[in-house]
């Protein structure tokens, strides 16, 4: 009698389920790739890669944004129009977190709720707990997760409280940045580097007494933009306005996206960005598995701790302690 593998079972019973597209079985899956147990993550790499030739089919959106801009609204309200466009789409939410025990501020399950309702669509909200960037630690994995089990628009909601925004733009093909109606005074308060990666700005609550505004913070941004150099040559970043509460221009809104997506695929620029970004996940996912085994390593874990005391004193400098402990790495 031929023993079975447990993880490869399980492997199989997850990669089945996910492009099956059951639900509960994604979630599992989801919640797989997101824990930080050795079995789990081991589990979740075999998972990946039985998945990976089913994945992406789909457009992936980047929406980021100041808190009170309108995120959410503006999300299940483009999520709403994406369904009835015949669309399946995936909201990957991340909450804010604190920094020192990871709790998520907003719990954003309330959040969207006429969206999560839908059979059509996938939301799952995922604490950042301090990640670089915005976006969970493992919001990649979850991308293609949920694009094997069918979702085609997949859209990730980036925390907008003054991280690097780098990390979701290099894991999206369409970056959005949402702003409210506030004229220059909110123009100077966006950074530049946000600015670069935008290929549409939104202004959103352009409606009753702000309509005005709204239209004078999107001719500023027109202006900011047409001073940069567009991410790539196939598309000119554009400058749109609209309601999310009022749905207005939301059908614009997605048009316009997806024309940047077109454009960008039919220039070839797509391909070349997304196998940057595949590349650019692998190093990272190297460093981060190096820095997880210097932290089990015990004599390593010490020297480290006593290099932290001679840095924060002042005796040695942050190099010349980086430099001991890649020699400690380095000896037999």
């Amino acid at each position: 009698m031929t023993e079975t593998d447990p993880q490869a079972d399980q492997v199989a019973e997850l990669s089945a389920q996910v492009c099956a597209a059951d639900r509960r079985g994604l979630a599992r899956a989801i919640t797989m790739v997101e824990s930080t147990r050795d079995d789990h993550r081991a589990t979740a790499r075999l998972l990946l890669d039985k998945v990976i030739t089913s994945t992406g089919q789909a457009q992936r959106i980047g929406i980021t944004g100041t808190p009170g801009v309108g995120k959410s609204t503006f999300i299940e309200a483009l999520g709403l129009h994406l369904i009835e466009q015949g669309h399946r789409p995936a909201v990957l939410a991340v909450d804010p977190s604190s920094g020192r025990t990871g709790g998520s501020i907003l719990g954003d399950k309330t959040r969207m709720t006429d969206l999560g309702r839908r059979s059509e669509a996938f939301i799952r909200p995922s604490p950042a707990s301090g990640h670089l960037g915005g976006v969970a630690r493992r919001t990649r994995e979850a991308m293609l997760l949920c694009e094997a089990a069918g979702f085609d628009v997949i859209i990730v909601e980036t925390v907008g409280v003054g991280q690097s925004e780098t990390a979701v733009a290099d894991m999206v093909d369409v970056f959005t940045l949402l702003v409210s109606p506030g004229g220059g005074d909110d123009l100077q308060g966006i950074k530049r580097g946000i600015m670069e990666l935008a290929d549409l700005v939104v202004v959103n609550k352009a409606d009753g007494d702000l309509a005005p505004a709204a239209g004078r913070t999107a001719a500023d941004y027109r202006h900011a933009l047409h001073l940069q150099r567009p991410r790539s040559p196939a598309w000119t970043p554009e400058v749109l306005t609209a309601s999310a509460l009022h749905q207005v221009a939301i059908d614009e809104v997605w048009s316009r996206a997806a024309a940047a997506h077109e454009a960008l695929a039919a220039s070839g620029d797509l391909a070349t960005h997304r196998a940057a970004q595949a590349v650019s996940w692998m190093h990272a996912e190297i460093r981060d598995a190096m820095l997880a085994e210097l932290s089990q390593r015990p004599d390593v874990a010490a020297a480290i701790a006593e290099l932290e005391t001679e840095v924060g004193q002042g005796h040695r400098s942050p190099t010349g302690a980086a430099g001991k402990v890649l020699r400690l790495l380095q000896a037999p």
